[in-house]
């Protein structure tokens, strides 16, 4: 009870005081912090986001996806017991994280059109390869591509749930794994009536790396050279230490 009070007050307090910066009339909602910080003591983190529904009835659907990249895809074969790279596939526009969160599932609410127009699912992701293939060496690599990316967690490989408190309050949470790539994040809620987005918001959530991560990684693409040189020998002398302390042992 006290979760569902909380949720009531920080949702009214949506609409008295506004949410996102694109809002639609009938539709509102936030996030519980804005800022996901990434440090050396990093393990994931949790993001809620709540908000009110103005008018009753229909499904919302969040939809979170990070910054878009080129990812290659090889093909590894089998040669007299000894895997050697194959072909290789390269898509552009691949989101980074990619999650969808739905009231109910998305078959019932949605059609085929609706999930591609606005990318639903992992299925309705446009990945697009940077050369002309046949469509059943993309449908390989694609899937080959999607299932590397939920074994990292990026991809989760459920539909998250959104609960309604009452009939027009909603919520809910979405985890990010320790290995998050940095960078702006497109947060989308959409309401879904009769198989049609009828209202939808977008804000973005930031990714960033603070402190000495952040110190690190600017380092080493400022100076590449110099931070390969150092990683080679603070590995040599840690083995040098830990040949020490295994003969004295």
């Amino acid at each position: 009870m006290r979760k569902r009070w909380w949720a009531l007050v920080l949702a009214l307090g949506l609409l008295a005081g506004g949410a996102f910066a694109s809002r639609a009339a009938g539709l509102v909602a936030d996030l519980s912090h804005h800022l996901i910080a990434i440090t050396t003591a990093f393990t994931g983190s949790d993001v809620l986001l709540f908000g009110a529904l103005e008018e009753t009835g229909g499904d919302v659907v969040v939809v979170v996806t990070g910054p878009r990249t080129l990812r290659t895809v090889r093909a590894r074969e089998r040669t007299t017991g000894v895997w050697l790279p194959g072909d290789e596939m390269t898509f552009t526009g691949v989101p980074s994280f990619y999650a969808v969160a739905s009231t109910r599932p998305l078959g019932p609410i949605t059609t085929p059109a609706l999930r591609s127009r606005h990318e639903l699912g992992v299925e309705a992701l446009r990945l697009q390869p940077v050369a002309k293939f046949d469509q059943k060496q993309i449908a390989k690599f694609r899937e080959a591509l999607i299932g590397l990316q939920q074994r990292l967690g990026l991809y989760p490989r459920a539909v998250g749930q959104i609960s309604m408190l009452g009939d027009r309050l909603f919520r809910t949470t979405v985890s990010f794994p320790a290995n998050v790539p940095s960078g702006p994040y497109q947060v989308q809620v959409l309401r879904v009536v009769a198989n049609q987005v009828v209202e939808a918001q977008a804000s973005i959530l930031t990714v960033s790396k603070v402190g000495l991560e952040a110190d690190l990684t600017d380092f080493a693409l400022r100076q590449g050279a110099l931070y390969g040189l150092g990683a080679l020998l603070l590995a040599i002398t840690a083995g040098w230490l830990a040949n020490i302390a295994f003969r004295r042992s």
